[in-house]
């Protein structure tokens, strides 16, 4: 079961009763989606290109990516999403957050009028803006392409360790185009070294409230 939870910012998560977590930060939801996952990975990637293929580990309340197509659109990007999520949430518990009256409206009805149709393959949202919500868990998850940038926004390691083991990241990174961009709320020593181990360059970038810094990394 699903609990709406109001957060520091004004605006609300999910905790997940069975995880024993919140899907966001309870220091503020949406702060911590645009500062790590928009200001640091989408927007640092369009800086040098307008066409962008995302791939988001754990799509969950869709809160990245409703943040993410009104970037997109906005900035005339063209963007393929691809939100991986094991247990997707019913339409009615998105509803439940209120990130409706975050974005305008026709960002928000192409979601709730494709979220269905997303978890079983790749739909047009509007002009230029794809939507996959594969129902796989992460270790399943096989695909031809690849991706210029990666959302890692998985539940913590304290409360999802075999989401952050070497051999899953790995498995994350070898989803990356040569170039792209891996960023999280989370930073370890564990975590830098798996990605460095997998060619990656690391920077620690300043966290969203309530965490002293995130990571970013680039694959070489």
């Amino acid at each position: 079961m699903n609990i709406i939870t109001l957060t520091a910012d004004g605006s609300n998560t999910l905790f997940n009763e069975t995880i024993g977590e919140h899907y966001h930060s309870k220091h503020g939801a949406l702060q911590e989606s645009k500062h790590v996952f928009i200001e640091a990975g989408l927007k640092h990637v369009a800086a040098n290109q307008r066409e962008i293929s995302i791939l988001e580990i754990g799509f969950g309340t869709g809160l990245n990516f409703l943040m993410t197509l009104e970037y997109a659109v906005a900035q005339n990007l063209e963007v393929k999403y691809t939100g991986l999520e094991a247990f997707p949430l019913e339409m009615e518990a998105l509803k439940s957050t209120g990130y409706q009256q975050y974005v305008p409206e026709n960002i928000w009805n192409s979601l709730e009028n494709n979220y269905l149709n997303a978890l079983k393959a790749p739909v047009t949202l509007l002009p230029g803006q794809e939507l996959s919500i594969p129902h796989i868990t992460l270790d399943q998850y096989q695909s031809p392409a690849t991706f210029d940038l990666v959302y890692y926004d998985a539940f913590s390691v304290q409360h999802q360790p075999e989401m952050w083991s070497d051999e899953i990241i790995a498995h994350t990174c070898s989803f990356l185009k040569p170039g792209g961009t891996f960023v999280t709320y989370a930073i370890t020593g564990k975590l830098k070294r798996a990605l460095k181990s997998n060619g990656f360059t690391i920077e620690k970038l300043p966290g969203a409230p309530g965490k002293r810094e995130m990571l970013r990394g680039t694959k070489l």
